[in-house]
This record gives structure tokens, sequence and C-alpha cells, in this order.
């Protein structure tokens, strides 16, 4: 999908986490889980913000502007907005006392999709795109979001809101606009939930520099206070259970494999927050978030039994037996915190990845471990070696990356052919979408880009196994294109134009797999430039597509991979290049991607699954992106340097790729060989799923191209 979120507006400073297994009787040797053994080792998350310069492929260079200076350019009356004005109202009662309010996209879970109950900086300000973080004062309001959302947040933010384009030269961090805009001394309001620990922490050391003072407010969040009686409520849609035959692992194996990392660590048990993580760890999926089957829950793994928390509305009874066959107890929702003081209380040691649980939950934790500090004392003494050097962490837990994210990440057998069959379902779909498309187009019938994406979900809907689509569906047309994360709406989208380049970036999610694609056309005759950009995007997918690296690679080194031909005519795109994709689960998943944001250390391995998705946008006139998915697997090399094992990709996605944007000339033989190669599985694969005019026209897209 798309592209990669940046960390810096997920959170106000850092990354929060944007995270196989056969039993015994499915034959997998019992050595399988200690390849998931953690390294127990933090990587720095936080991600080097590098300037952005954009050209087009025949005008001068044009430089990024801050965003400051572009609201300068065309400032206005501010407008009156009452949610503005309600909220500022609370900063004075009794109990608050704050002088700013950070409201970030996440959710408890720091999820990037969330239900829409959850939606407050949506709220608030009126921007939908799925990262950006707001900040209210007494007297301004401001809102950072990165590159694939300026254009969107320009069109969305009313004039009481200054669009803080991150990233870009000039323009401050969240803490260093608070430090400058508000007086030494001043307590600046956030809910605990919100934030991840690791994020409070940054943001509470930053804003410490001019002596303010992080202010947790646990009940009530003060959006929730405004929006009262017209908010959406909770969702509870019923849990169902992931089939063995797609999840490939028993939930009995799984937790073996946890048990086992808390042991090496000294742990009690580890507290789980990712919805992702808790699906996959006990075979479950849920329908509480748009996209993404998952359900809102707190997991904690003791080394001796497991408490799931979940509102019991949405648990049926063949999920229950599920869950008591596994040794999972089920608890209300919301009583994590009242769970972790009574542990604390008891001495146990927890395990939290403090990049991804809650302030709430991890200061709930330390304050209980202070309070029973002094009964507990003997009893502790010796079990402090929990492996954190930092005596900030408190008298108790362990504070180490979660180990269920990369075992998640590297999919076994099963959950690979699960993600091969959709996405051979999903190709098939596609076919019979795109030769509508052009028909209509043909025809001369008028189509809005919603209508385009409605049609596209209706025929994905007759595929076996369909149950949702993984993301909004971006279908843009012409201008609408170069905004990296259009959502077209009905009353303000645009008519697909046959003369303009079209963009359509979607997924669905099955029950067995994932899918995330994009393609790009052109139901005309596209211009030169248009088919130069195209074609060195092309080039940027085909590099990545067939690079080979050596095992323990990090994703970032592949980046420019995707990124070398068009540098080499001064052009770039403001998003990652790839990032994971789950197993009938998240379409973005970690922890592993290939960005050119260099944090990430963590080394692709085989079994991983990443997104290849090169791009170009030029504001206000056309976007391009070409999207598959690729699997890491071995590859056999002449050599073994070193005696390491060599890497590379596989692909998922067959959906031809449209040759008539492909400028001929600037592509190597080797290149035409590989689109011809390519376009030759596709209609090898996906053919005999097709037939009549679907078919055809997939025939007459994967001909082959000569170069002269």
């Amino acid at each position: 999908m798309h592209s990669i979120p940046l960390p810096a507006v997920m959170h106000p400073l850092s990354l929060s986490a944007s995270s196989r297994f056969l039993s015994q009787k499915l034959l997998i040797p019992s050595s399988f889980f200690s390849n998931f053994k953690t390294t127990h080792q933090r990587f720095d998350k936080n991600f080097t913000k590098v300037p952005i310069i954009i050209r087009n492929c025949t005008s001068p260079p044009v430089s990024a502007k801050p965003s400051s200076q572009i609201r300068r350019s065309r400032a206005k009356k501010l407008e009156p907005d009452e949610k503005l004005q309600a909220l500022r109202e609370l900063f004075s009662k009794p109990g608050i006392g704050i002088d700013a309010y950070i409201i970030p996209s996440q959710d408890a879970h720091q999820s990037e999709f969330i239900a829409e109950c959850y939606m407050r900086r949506t709220y608030i300000s009126g921007f939908t795109g799925s990262a950006g973080t707001a900040v209210v004062t007494k007297e301004k309001a401001a809102l950072w979001t990165d590159g694939r959302y300026f254009l969107q947040a320009e069109k969305q933010l009313n004039s009481n809101w200054i669009l803080m384009r991150a990233g870009n030269p000039g323009v401050p961090t969240t803490s260093e606009w608070l430090n400058d805009v508000l007086a030494p001394g001043a307590k600046v309001g956030v809910d605990p939930f919100l934030f991840s620990f690791d994020a409070a922490e940054e943001l509470k050391e930053a804003i410490a520099k001019k002596n303010h003072k992080l202010v947790y407010l646990y009940n009530p969040n003060l959006v929730d206070e405004i929006w009262k009686g017209s908010r959406p409520m909770p969702p509870n849609k019923p849990i169902r259970i992931h089939e063995l035959k797609y999840a490939g692992v028993d939930v009995a194996s799984k937790l073996s494999f946890l048990r086992s990392e808390l042991l090496d660590t000294f742990s009690s048990a580890i507290i789980v927050s990712m919805l992702d993580e808790i699906a996959w760890l006990l075979n479950l999926r849920g329908g509480d978030v748009p996209h993404s089957p998952v359900m809102y829950a707190y997991l904690i793994v003791e080394v001796d039994g497991a408490k799931l928390f979940v509102d019991n509305s949405k648990v049926t009874p063949e999920v229950l037996n599920h869950l008591k066959n596994a040794g999972v107890e089920l608890k209300p929702y919301d009583t994590i915190l009242s769970e972790i003081e009574s542990l604390a209380a008891k001495g146990a040691e927890l395990w939290f990845d403090t990049s991804s649980v809650n302030a709430a939950i991890v200061n709930t934790y330390k304050s209980a471990c202070d309070r029973h500090f002094e009964i507990h004392a003997s009893d502790r003494k010796g079990n402090l070696h929990n492996g954190s050097n930092d005596q900030s962490w408190g008298p108790s837990g362990v504070y180490r990356a979660s180990p269920i994210s990369l075992a998640k990440a590297v999919k076994n057998s099963a959950e690979l052919e699960g993600m091969h069959n959709s996405h051979l379902r999903d190709a098939a779909a596609l076919a019979e979408f795109w030769v509508w498309l052009e028909e209509e187009i043909d025809k001369d019938v008028k189509l809005t880009e919603v209508d385009v994406a409605d049609k596209l979900l209706e025929f994905r809907s007759k595929q076996a196994g369909f149950i949702d689509t993984s993301f909004d569906t971006i279908s843009g047309s012409g201008a609408n294109g170069a905004i990296i994360h259009y959502k077209p709406e009905p009353e303000s989208c645009s008519v697909v134009d046959p003369k303009k380049l079209f963009l359509l970036d979607s997924g669905a999610q099955y029950v067995d797999g994932t899918t995330d694609i994009t393609r790009t056309v052109h139901f005309g005759e596209p211009t030169a430039r248009e088919k130069e950009c195209f074609t060195r995007v092309l080039q940027g997918h085909i590099a990545l597509d067939q690079a080979v690296f050596p095992e323990n690679t990090p994703g970032f080194v592949l980046d420019a991979f995707a990124r070398s031909s068009l540098w080499k005519i001064g052009l770039d795109y403001r998003h990652g290049t790839g990032h994971g994709v789950g197993a009938a689960l998240n379409v973005h998943e970690g922890p592993q991607s290939i960005s050119f944001r260099y944090g990430n250390m963590t080394p692709l391995q085989k079994g991983m699954i990443v997104s290849n998705e090169p791009g170009y946008y030029e504001d206000h006139a056309f976007g391009i992106r070409i999207e598959n998915l690729l699997c890491v697997k071995q590859v056999d090399t002449p050599n073994r340097y070193g005696g390491i094992e060599y890497l590379g990709f596989e692909k998922l996605t067959y959906v031809p790729i449209q040759t008539k944007l492909v400028d001929l000339s600037l592509l190597s033989v080797g290149e035409v060989d590989w689109l011809n190669n390519y376009h030759a599985q596709v209609w090898e694969k996906v053919s005999p799923l097709l037939d009549g005019s679907a078919r055809e026209w997939l025939w007459n897209n994967t001909r082959p191209l000569v170069k002269q």
C-alpha cells in the first residue's frame, strides 16, 4: 500500500510501533522456534529527516517551501471554530490546568488504522489522513503531517490551523514549536493511553528544556469531552478463529515459544498491546478496525497462564472454547490497569516493549512498583538484572522489543501459501475490473473516482474468501494522483479523465491473505514526459525486484536501488519504498521496511513480505506509482563469500504493467526481458482463473515488447 508512515508525525518525536510455526503434528522440526530468539537489543528508531527537492522531467528545479512561508503567502482571516473554542475552555477547568494539548492519530494500541470512535485528531482538525499530530494551545493550533499528506492537509484544514510540513527545511518539530510559542514553565497535556511510553518520555525531555511540564490526563480525554453525543459507539463485531490451515502453527506452540523468551529474560509476564500481535499469537481475527482484521484487546502472557482483556460481547462460544483450550482466561478490556497494579504488587517482572505499550500502562506499573518496593525488596533482591542499564526504568521491569513482531513477520509455509493463493484471486478480480473500466472509458461513460473504487470493490467481493479492503482505495485521476494518500470523497472527487494519468492503489483482506497493489495507466496518449517519468519509476521497480543481497542486510540498504534511475535526472519521491505486509493481517507491518530512513536496522529475512513501490509525484499535475508485493527468498549464487546465504525476492503480485507508458529507448535489454518475463508469468498464473473478455484483456496486456 502507498508508503511508509513517517515516525516523526505518528508521534510528536519518535517512532512508535508507526509490528511459520507449524506444530509437531504438522511436521515442523523442534528447532523451528529458535530462529526467532530476540537479540535483546534496543534499536534507535529515530529516523533522520531529509530535505526533499522536487523536480519534474522538463521544468526547472523546485524546492519545497516551509509551510510557514506558504501560509504567509495566502494568509486569511480566521474563521470561527467551535471545536477549538470548546477544547480551549477545558484547559482551565479544575483538575486540568494546562496551556496546550496534544492530539495524536493513534488509539491506545498505537494502531495506524483505528476505529471511528478513536479518530480524535480527525474530529478536532478535519484532516482525515492516517498520520499526523495536532497541537492546540490557548491561541494557536498546528498540525504536523508528512509528505504523503501535504496536499490533502492543505485542502482539509481551515484557517485556524497552521500546517507543519514535517521534514521540510525550517519546519520545527512539535516540541520545538511548543518551546517557542509557550512561556517558560507551561503545562502540556496529553492522554497517556495515546502515546507509547518511549514517545511520552522523549516529549517530556524535549519540552523540559523550557521548563515545561508534561501532564498526564487519564480521564477524560479532552476531545471526547467535546465530542460527546455525536461520538460513534465503540466497535463490537464478533471475533472469529483464524483456521490452522491458514495460520500454520497452533496457539499452544506460539505461546510456548513466547514463554521460552520470558524465561530467557527472567520475566514473569509480557504485556502485548499491538492488536496484530495479539491476533497472530492467538490465531484470532476481528472486525473492530477498518481494513485490519483485528479486535481491541490487551494480552498478558505469563509463564503459567495468559489473560485476554477484551469486551466479552465480541467473544462467541466457539472463540471462548478456542481460548479455553489454549489456557487463555478472559478479562474485561477496561481492567488492564488494575491487573498491572496487581502483578506489580506481587513483584512480577513485566516485559514491556516501550515503543508500543502506552504510557498509561507503563507508568501504572512503575508507580505500583514504587509503592510496593519496600514490601517486596527482599523478595526482589537479585532479580533486578533485567538487561536495562537505565535506572529511570524504576525498580522492576524488562524493557525490550517485542519478540512477537519478528516471529510474525517471518511467514511460515501455510501463511505463504495463503498469500500466494489470495494474490492470484485478487489478480483475477483486477483483470475483470480493468477490462470493465477500459470499456466504459471507450464508451465515454463519465465515471468518478469513487465510482471506480466502488466497482473494484464489487469485483473483489465476488472472489472466494474476500473479507474487506486492506485500506481505503486510492483512486486518483490527474492531479489527484499526486496526493500520495488521496482518498476520493463522493462530494468532492473528480471524474476520471481519459486524457490524464490515473493512479489506482488498492488492496484486499482475504481469509487466507492480504493484498496491496498499485498500477498507473493512461487511457489515451501519454506525453513524452509522462512516459519518461513512468519508465524511470519502472526501472527502479525492476532494480529492487532483481536485487540480490547478503543475509543480515537491513532494508534501507536496498532503498537506493529503487531511486537510482530517478536520481539520474534529479527526481525523487517523498515516501519509503517498501513496507512489511501481514498474512491475513495488517497491510502495514513491521519490523522490516525498505526506506531512505536508515534508523531501522532490522535485517530482511527469508519469509518476510515487503512491498516494492517506487513512484514520482508532480504536485497539481499527476502521480505515478508501481507496486508489487515481494517475498524474501534464498538465492542460489555461484559463490557464497564469507560462507553466508544470499537473498532475493519472489513476486506475489501478478497484474500487467501498462506497456503504453513505457519508453523503450530508456530500458536496457535486460529490463525489457524482465518485463516480458513478468508478463509471461502473469498470463501463466492468472489466465486459468479467467474467461471471456477478461481473459482476452489479460492476453492483450501481457504480449512481449521488442526493443528495436
